[in-house]
């Protein structure tokens, strides 16, 4: 394991920064995960204009979810939420950036 996955373990599990969760895929089983919110607002130009939404993205361990497709349920503090788009890898190949609807 390398430092980098080591030290990424540790933030995940700091209850200050990561948080429990239920990773349910379309037609699986629960599973419990932790997870790193990033509830940014978004601001997007069309044309010439700018667009501003509120989005909920979240973190995901590649070690605890191999696969997040869109479709697929999260539960997070009692709120439910389904994966919206493709979900995107980071360089190293350690996390998902899932966006999130309300389910």
């Amino acid at each position: 394991m390398s430092a980098l996955a080591i030290a990424l373990d540790a933030l995940y599990l700091d209850p200050n920064v990561g948080r429990d969760a239920v990773y349910i895929a379309d037609g699986g089983a629960p599973v419990l995960v932790r997870v790193v919110a990033r509830r940014a607002d978004v601001v997007s130009d069309f044309g010439d204009a700018r667009l501003w939404s509120e989005t909920t993205r979240i973190d995901l361990r590649v070690a605890e979810v191999t696969n997040p497709r869109p479709g697929d349920r999260i539960e997070i503090d009692g709120d439910a939420f389904l994966i919206q788009g493709e979900p995107v890898r980071d360089r190293e190949r350690l996390v998902w950036t899932v966006d999130l609807r309300p389910a």
